[in-house]
């Protein structure tokens, strides 16, 4: 990728086509780790209303250990977003270039752990690893959702679909009643969406793939990924702090 697109596509200073880009590969990253998440700990770790649900049916089951469980998978999701929050925040008040970025390479860092250490989770420490993604789930949708104010996530798709159905719904009530009004709006982010959508699922077949023969360790060609993506606002960042060293 040049230099010059992925300093745009994770920098401080947004556009509508980087907020898209980056929201299309964080999609394909969030199923990827979604879907390998899964296989490892037999539960969906990017979107709490399936956690939600599932406490409500424990609850009424009796099952108060799982329901506990179920508590702590919110909360550690709520503290991914959190922490993503305060990231932006600070890297903001001091001018930074990373103030995304930094959230990434936090992700990335995360998924490492998961990829090296998954499998010691793993071993009759499941819900370790729940809070785990969790975290790092809620970290990753609080990213594009701070970006986007609030218009894109990327970790779950109910939002998606029934954003996705209102705008074919606005596009067919224009045309069936004659209306003369730009669809185009319409139909660019009814693209977004079902590029989004169709990106989690194709990440999440890759992650089931790659955790299914490689195992854990597929999670490291997704921190990679983060990696690149946020290289160069960080990048930035340390020339300027050298700089001020040196000129100091």
């Amino acid at each position: 990728m040049p230099l010059l697109y992925l300093r745009r596509l994770t920098g401080s200073k947004r556009t509508d086509t980087a907020n898209r880009h980056l929201a299309r590969y964080l999609a394909f990253v969030a199923g990827a780790a979604n879907a390998g998440g899964f296989l490892a700990v037999r539960q969906y770790t990017s979107h709490m209303s399936g956690v939600v649900a599932a406490m409500a049916d424990n609850l009424a089951l009796g099952s108060v250990t799982l329901v506990l469980h179920g508590v702590g998978a919110v909360f550690s999701f709520l503290l991914g977003a959190v922490l993503t929050t305060l990231l932006v925040r600070w890297a903001r008040s001091r001018g930074m270039e990373s103030e995304y970025a930094l959230a990434l390479v936090l992700e990335a860092a995360l998924l490492v752990v998961f990829g090296v250490t998954g499998s010691e989770f793993n071993g009759g420490r499941v819900f370790g690893t729940v809070l785990l993604l969790c975290f790092t789930m809620g970290l990753q949708n609080a990213i594009l959702t701070k970006i986007s104010d609030s218009v894109i996530r990327t970790t779950h798709l109910t939002g998606m679909v029934t954003d996705s159905g209102i705008a074919m719904g606005r596009i067919v009530a224009a045309r069936l009643g004659g209306q003369d009004v730009p669809l185009e709006p319409e139909w660019g982010g009814l693209r977004l969406l079902t590029s989004l959508i169709a990106l989690f699922f194709v990440g999440g077949v890759i992650g089931a793939l790659g955790f299914k023969h490689v195992g854990f360790l597929f999670t490291l060609p997704l921190a990679a990924v983060l990696l690149v993506l946020a290289a160069m606002p960080v990048l930035d960042d340390l020339r300027r702090t050298d700089d001020c060293h040196m000129q100091g």
